[in-house]
């Protein structure tokens, strides 16, 4: 046997248990890896050797990293590649409780993969060790398929395929007439099968966008998460009534660009305490996602999480202009989300790595203010936080984290026409600015209630016309009663003289479906559009304010003649 990338020396040779600098000592005769592994000062003789039984197909060896479910699997394997001199197939990659776990074959292969050990850093600069040591020949090669049998799966797959869907219908695949009258038995969560399968598609459906997995009792998709690089085109899975019951599965299909994704019926959908914060953990998973379990999502917003930077500059006009219509216009989409009863859509508003904390002025202990209770054990008041490990929990980090802190507050409409916006730092890729307002709670036991803020934000540009939040703070007090008076006091829409021939064809298309949706006819319609500035959100959530207070006549939904 020849053995390459193997350090040899007469040191070593002669004196194996001697002391030496390295982390471990190896050499080779025929036949066999001797490797010495130094822990606390004492050596430990370890032998790999190879097997003469494993027929054709060579030695086997399991290649272990500790704690490698904290990584991303494309990444880890991108990472040990491009330090290992030889280039290697993992085969059958999986996790094992905390760990990573694949094979490869050959001595040679694990000798150089013992040389990568602790010279890879994760993100935050720690050493990632890897363990190789003799195995048996891996599952999913012992029980692999046989060419009758895969030929007989691909005729399988093409009656369930749609050519014209580019969909592939796997759902109860183990109880599949065609298969079973031959006695195969397709058991995806074995990874012999689910290889299979995901050869087959590879081979006769490069470009798959549709695939159905539902009804296998999968409870783990280690082996489907090679269809990442396997099959990228895939745009809608439904994994619906399997048995997964943890995120961390799908997180091992991070890669893919999803569209569309059906989960319902997992036991992963009830471990979470609101829908709010099942939908931010999946579109966090896959960002580009549209519908999930049937149902249509929030439209991506505000910034990707890619800034970019500007060009420092001394201002002038048109560059203030600019920035100030950006900002007015970061608010306003910010602002009819987070109003909106769902704030899950926000997830994209903030950097993966954002911060975020809540502070109001009171103690908990002072009676008066009880009606801020709903907001006091969120508090992050360091004078009044004494723990460390409180404060340190208090502050949101991840904008996962965030929009789920951001989900139990209580549900608000801001009066945006009450909001004063101050930019007051400004660098190539930054931007500071503050926002004070009222907003009206409107739900729970102080619905009605109006509340004074001051939000600061620290935003970085993620394109020309877009931001990304990378610090939020949000200030919370009593409003005073001058504010508490002229709070959210939109005029109650009066009819208006003008005619819907005035507009703009678009803006005629505007208050004729608002007039549909309201019920009200098209003179207070045009009139309730233009008194929002022709938001149509907005304009929405006020007639609905003023038709659930009884503040709008009933001239409003009579028909004009």
């Amino acid at each position: 046997m020849v053995m390459r990338n193997v350090r040899e020396g007469p040191k070593e040779r002669h004196s194996p248990y001697s002391f030496q600098s390295n982390r471990r000592v190896r050499w080779h005769r025929e036949g066999n890896i001797h490797v010495t592994v130094w822990g606390n000062g004492k050596p430990v003789m370890r032998e790999m050797r190879e097997n003469p039984q494993d027929g054709g197909q060579g030695s086997w060896f399991q290649v272990t990293i500790p704690h490698g479910i904290k990584y991303d699997k494309i990444w880890l394997m991108n990472s040990i590649q491009s330090l290992c001199s030889v280039y290697f197939t993992p085969v059958d990659f999986h996790y094992v409780k905390n760990g990573a776990r694949f094979f490869v074959q050959k001595a040679s292969t694990a000798s150089a993969l013992m040389d990568v050990s602790y010279k890879i850093y994760d993100e935050k600069n720690r050493k990632i060790p890897i363990f190789v040591n003799p195995s048996a020949v891996p599952y999913s090669v012992r029980n692999k398929l046989g060419p009758e049998k895969m030929e007989k799966l691909k005729l399988a797959f093409n009656k369930r395929f749609d050519v014209s869907q580019q969909s592939l219908d796997l759902q109860k695949l183990r109880f599949d007439p065609n298969l079973v009258g031959h006695d195969i038995e397709m058991i995806l969560n074995r990874r012999n099968c689910m290889a299979a399968a995901l050869q087959i598609i590879r081979k006769n459906f490069p470009e798959l966008l549709c695939l159905n997995l539902s009804c296998n009792k999968l409870y783990h998709l280690d082996g489907l998460s090679d269809i990442v690089h396997m099959v990228p085109t895939i745009k809608i899975l439904d994994l619906s009534k399997n048995e997964l019951n943890s995120m961390l599965e799908l997180n091992k299909m991070k890669g893919l660009k999803l569209e569309e994704l059906w989960l319902q019926g997992n036991p992963l959908c009830d471990s979470f305490p609101d829908q709010s914060t099942y939908l931010s953990a999946i579109i966090e998973c896959f960002p580009k996602l549209l519908r999930l379990d049937g149902q249509e999502l929030p439209s991506p917003v505000i910034a990707s999480h890619t800034p970019c930077a500007t060009k420092p500059s001394k201002e002038t006009c048109k560059e203030s202009d600019t920035l100030k219509n950006m900002i007015l216009q970061f608010l306003k989409q910010y602002y009819l989300i987070y109003d909106s009863g769902n704030r899950s859509g926000l997830l994209s508003a903030y950097h993966h790595k954002a911060c975020f904390s809540l502070t109001i002025p009171f103690h908990s202990e002072d009676l008066a203010l009880s009606s801020l209770c709903a907001y006091f054990k969120n508090s992050r008041n360091m004078k009044k936080v004494k723990d460390p490990n409180l404060r340190v929990q208090l502050l949101k980090h991840t904008n996962s984290d965030i929009v789920r802190a951001l989900c139990v507050l209580p549900q608000t409409q801001h009066d945006f026409s009450s909001f004063l916006v101050d930019m007051w730092f400004q660098t190539g890729t930054l931007l500071c600015f503050s926002v004070n307002g009222v907003f009206k709670e409107v739900e729970g036991g102080s619905q009605d209630c109006v509340r004074a803020f001051t939000r600061t934000f620290i935003i970085t540009p993620a394109s020309s016309s877009s931001l990304c939040i990378v610090n939020d703070e949000l200030f919370l007090m009593e409003a005073s009663p001058k504010n508490t008076q002229s709070a959210l006091s939109v005029p109650v829409p009066t009819p208006s003289t003008s005619s819907v021939a005035t507009l703009s064809e678009e803006q005629q298309q505007m208050v004729q479906a608002f007039s549909t949706q309201s019920g009200m006819n098209c003179q207070w319609s045009q009139k309730c559009l233009q008194d929002n500035e022709w938001n149509y959100t907005r304009a929405g959530q006020v007639f609905c304010m003023f038709k659930t207070e009884g503040k709008i006549p009933e001239e409003a939904f009579k028909e004009i003649p």
